[in-house]
């Protein structure tokens, strides 16, 4: 018999870690290969963690709402074949610590010379604020450095109070032994889960929902929600937020829709909606002005190769969660209504990966879905821009001809365009909206889709 350690896979771009947040098996339970053995959430999506052998599960090493790290150990299987054994001796944990302090070493004796060269926070897995990197920049801290230190924020992120407290500490003991503020070894296995459960990040205690009054109630965030308020509050402070607004006649489209979806759908076994429709315009604009596809870290501003999309989308438990379709630009329409419907079908049920929501450049929101006539969307950091789509209405409206003008009946909607002003100024975020509306204003109700 043989052991195998099952380990956090790597879950796509910048996603360096994972709540656990069930158990599918239990120690003792039988494990065929690619079966499900636990449920993870990320920052982004939950997702399922399968087995990459076939055997009996021994022992788990982290419990319910633990806090893992991409290639940790989760689980240890037992299999007939094979020779993986785990390696948990307690030599071996001081020989991590000896590395870990003699590399942190050599970083620090390096720092003042690399203060200068401007940090590329894109070689870290992990997430780290836009004030936590301009500190870093600022003060001469490493990637390196940076990644050693343990926060003490939400889920282990590092705050400006750890960083702040780590460069205090490096200039005192400059000269002396280093200590690293919240530094802590991780433990290798070395006896049974109950132990390791126990070694994990501290339990948070929930408190159960208290009656206020006789009538009110307080219950306290989920997960998700205390992620998307974190990241809300975080895109107000980082950004400097300015919007332009367009009203669109999208009389043709909605014309042409009526007239070919039912057609649309038995050919192609999907349902057309207006969102591929909308992307499409956007896709084509973004080409049109790439000062909207960028992003922006500390003083430099990254210019984007690809045009990724990212929808947002309501979850059925009112959350909101952002898929990304990639490479937008290089989808014709067909291919544009699979990859939204693909999207938004497995955002309801709770079967988007991980990578499904890294790497967009721009963002789109549909707030008509729910009757808005238009918003003021909050931008999805570190993209630059984000469009919101208003509901489609029928007004009265004049329209020109060369026998006169006319009041007529035509469908019309809000384009709402939110962008960073420290990037974008206004001409250019101005432009870019117009110019997705004239793309939707020019729709061709002759075309062949």
């Amino acid at each position: 018999m043989a052991k195998f350690e099952l380990k956090l896979p790597k879950m796509g771009e910048s996603v360096a870690e994972a709540t656990i947040t069930n158990w599918l098996k239990e120690v003792g339970d039988r494990i065929e290969m690619d079966e499900a053995v636990l449920e993870i959430a990320t920052d982004k999506v939950d997702s399922e963690v399968p087995s990459e052998v076939a055997g009996i599960l021994v022992e788990k090493l982290f419990g319910k709402d633990d806090l893992v790290q991409v290639g940790q150990t989760i689980a240890i299987i037992e299999t007939e074949a094979g020779n993986v054994e785990v390696k948990a001796e307690t030599a071996k944990v001081e020989e991590v610590k000896q590395e870990i302090i003699a590399a942190v070493v050599k970083t620090v004796e390096v720092a003042k010379e690399t203060v200068a060269v401007p940090q590329n926070f894109a070689d870290s897995d992990k997430f780290f604020s836009p004030l936590v990197k301009n500190i870093a920049k600022e003060e001469g801290v490493s990637v390196s450095e940076l990644e050693s230190i343990s926060g003490s924020g939400k889920e282990g992120r590092v705050t400006k109070e750890d960083i702040l407290k780590f460069v205090g500490l490096r200039q005192a003991h400059s000269d002396k032994k280093v200590e690293i503020p919240n530094q802590s070894v991780s433990q290798p296995i070395t006896q049974n889960s109950e132990q390791t459960t126990q070694n994990s990040q501290p339990k948070t205690h929930n408190p159960q929902p208290i009656s206020v009054n006789g009538g009110d109630e307080i219950i306290e965030m989920d997960r998700m929600r205390k992620l998307i308020a974190g990241y809300m509050v975080a895109s107000v402070q980082t950004s400097a937020h300015v919007q332009s607004f367009i009203e669109v006649d999208v009389t043709n489209i909605v014309k042409w829709r009526e007239k070919v979806k039912v057609a649309f759908e038995k050919r192609e076994g999907e349902k057309l909606t207006f969102t591929p429709i909308f992307m499409e315009a956007v896709a084509k604009a973004l080409k049109d002005y790439p000062g909207l596809n960028i992003s922006v870290d500390g003083d430099y501003i990254i210019k984007k190769k690809n045009i990724n999309l990212g929808m947002a989308a309501a979850l059925p438990n009112g959350n909101l969660i952002v898929p990304v379709i990639k490479n937008a630009d290089q989808l014709n329409l067909v291919g544009m209504a699979k990859a939204v419907n693909d999207l938004g079908n497995r955002a309801k049920n709770g079967k988007l990966k991980p990578d499904d929501t890294q790497g967009g450049t721009y963002t789109v929101t549909n707030v008509g879905t729910f009757g808005s006539v238009f918003g003021t969307p909050i931008i999805n950091q570190p993209q630059v821009g984000i469009l919101a789509l208003g509901a489609i209405r029928k007004v009265p409206a004049v329209i020109e001809t060369p026998e006169g003008d006319f009041i007529g009946i035509r469908q019309k909607m809000f384009l709402s365009h939110s962008y960073d002003h420290r990037v974008v100024d206004g001409a250019l975020g101005g432009s870019f909206v117009k110019r997705v509306a004239d793309y939707l204003e020019a729709f061709d109700v002759n075309r062949e889709y």
